[in-house]
């Protein structure tokens, strides 16, 4: 591919001239295809699913295929038991878990954490994944996207995954204000002029610009000073880019570390981080030292004399959604865990118990496109089921009626087709795929309403 004399100087300024002809030849070589297992939804059973790959040093649950799947075609995929994800992005969950393990356990064991721009959601599957396995279920994880046209993406991604500690909102950095010291860690996954994407985007290239760089990192500049204050003293930013240059990158580091008031903190070794080029302030992955793209990232404490976990916002407690009725209270059942029901548009919504107070207050400020698990509507008395309760990896299996089904069914299943489930008992039954379950139908014994939303169907020919 034919390179900006700008961009050949700045990437030589970023990581080395050396360094940057490797990166230069690698770019014209194809890009790698990965996934990230989810780790509540899979185990033993599982292995062999997709083949022989390689992991990351820095996921264990990471795997870089050796060819591309139809990611589409496969249940499993729709089932959330795994994100494709690039191998090089991965690394961000892997920093955030290093600064948990070594930053966390002062607060109890209870965190409060923020994706700020967060769609599709390959970090903050990531992060929740994290999360839960560090401080089980005491965390709270905000993901946003300010943009409308992607948010529900982002909402949907989540919903597979199925973790209902995350909540989606949908707001500018600038409304984070008012939370002040809320967030005990902030993931700042800010845009860029997207230098790390040229091997799997040919716009990124053409775009590219001198002159779009330095818009870049002005708008970098003002999404992490906006968020700022809702991040308590003592808590961890972490800065991130799929680019390679300065000036987004080290440049940026330093001027929040030195305008905002942080400390930037080295958090990585060389035994887990075998082809990261260590810069000025962060780490840079770079295709030609590892397998996948373009990634930059870098972490700061919030400067403190007294450190300290985060506090409550200023606010009014108040909810927006209706407490359930007693007529939907005996749903409760549905879930492994304590759960409070709500309503709202007779959609009823499964909310873990220990966050109804930080959801009621985050109400005030911010706008939830999601929280908790959706359960469905009621309808003449009962539960019409909604495909995101068969996704939670809290759902009480037990509850419904399950029914295995081949490959086939699934996918017609998951093209909204018509089914039949010989043999399975009439009413609301989980369809199942390799012991995943995948949504719901209602059987009617000669033939299935199919309740898979219209909006997630297979378009493609199945």
């Amino acid at each position: 591919m034919v390179l900006d004399n700008d961009f050949i100087r700045y990437t030589e300024e970023a990581i080395g001239s050396r360094n940057a002809l490797v990166a230069f030849s690698a770019l014209d070589t194809p890009a790698s295809v990965s996934i990230r297992l989810n780790p509540f939804k899979t185990d033993d059973k599982d292995a062999g699913h997709w083949g022989v790959g390689v992991v990351p040093p820095w996921n264990p649950l990471g795997l870089i295929l050796g060819e591309r799947p139809s990611f589409t075609l496969d249940p499993l995929f729709h089932s959330g038991a795994y994100y494709v994800q690039d191998s090089s992005s991965m690394f961000v969950g892997y920093m955030l878990r290093k600064l948990l393990e070594d930053n966390f356990m002062e607060c109890g064991g209870r965190v409060r954490a923020l994706d700020l721009c967060a769609s599709p959601g390959g970090k903050t599957t990531d992060f929740a994944a994290s999360l839960r396995q560090i401080f089980a279920d005491n965390f709270l994880l905000v993901s946003n996207e300010v943009m409308r046209s992607r948010v529900h993406i982002l909402a949907d991604n989540v919903a597979r995954w199925g973790d209902p500690n995350i909540a989606v909102v949908s707001n500018d950095p600038s409304d984070f204000k008012p939370l002040d010291g809320y967030f005990d860690i902030i993931l700042t996954d800010v845009p860029c002029s997207g230098e790390g994407m040229f091997r799997k985007d040919i716009k990124a290239l053409e775009q590219w610009s001198a002159e779009n760089v330095a818009l870049c990192q002005a708008r970098q500049r003002r999404i992490v000073a906006d968020v700022w204050p809702s991040l308590r003293e003592g808590g961890l930013l972490i800065y991130s880019t799929c680019t390679f240059n300065k000036k987004e990158n080290d440049d940026n580091v330093s001027w929040i570390a030195e305008t905002l008031g942080a400390e930037i903190i080295r958090c990585c070794d060389s035994s887990s981080a075998s082809g990261v080029i260590v810069t000025e302030n962060g780490y840079s992955l770079v295709p030609g030292f590892v397998p996948g793209e373009g990634q930059y990232c870098a972490a700061l404490r919030k400067i403190s004399s007294s450190g300290g976990c985060a506090k409550k916002a200023p606010g009014i407690y108040s909810s927006s959604r209706g407490k359930a009725s007693k007529e939907v209270e005996q749903y409760e059942e549905y879930f492994t865990i304590p759960v409070s029901l709500q309503t709202m548009s007779n959609m009823t919504v499964a909310v873990p118990k220990h966050l109804e107070t930080d959801l009621s207050l985050l109400r005030n400020f911010l706008n939830i496109i999601q929280s908790g698990c959706t359960v469905g509507t009621l309808k003449a008395g009962k539960m019409v089921p909604h495909e995101d309760l068969a996704l939670s990896v809290f759902v009480n299996q037990d509850a419904f009626v399950r029914k295995e089904v081949d490959l086939r069914t699934a996918l017609s299943f998951l093209h909204k087709d018509a089914i039949r489930l010989d043999g399975c008992k009439e009413g609301y039954v989980m369809v199942c795929y390799s012991g995943h379950p995948l949504g719901f139908v209602k059987n009617l014994g000669i033939r299935c309403n199919n309740l898979h939303p219209q909006e997630r169907r297979i378009r493609m020919d199945i």
